[in-house]
């Protein structure tokens, strides 16, 4: 959030802050959810390069489509291993993994 828009909203009476804040992570848990994002996000833009469907994706993992769904929308019932596992199907490579574990959330490898 730009910082004119941040003091705007708490001249009004707002207050702003992370997510983390406001759900109370420790610094290890939110970068495990951010590393989770990263990882998801890295999926489905090389599931779409691809031009695979979940469905498509779900047959070669041996999953099904609600299954890679909830991978893509980070779903907490998902591990890490599994977004991995997808992520190498796909034919990612160990750094393609490490570029997508350092990006900054909203930006996918």
């Amino acid at each position: 959030m730009d910082k004119a828009k941040q003091k705007r909203l708490e001249a009004r009476g707002w207050r702003v802050g992370t997510a983390e804040n406001f759900l109370g992570l420790s610094p290890e848990e939110a970068a495990l959810v951010e590393m989770k994002v990263n990882l998801s996000q890295a999926l489905r833009a090389r599931r779409e390069a691809h031009g695979l469907s979940q469905l498509a994706l779900a047959k070669r993992l041996q999953s099904s489509q609600s299954r890679i769904a909830k991978m893509e929308a980070a779903d907490r019932t998902v591990s890490i291993d599994l977004l991995v596992r997808g992520l190498v199907v796909l034919g990612a490579r160990p750094r393609d993994i490490a570029r997508a574990l350092g990006q900054k959330s909203g930006a996918a490898a």
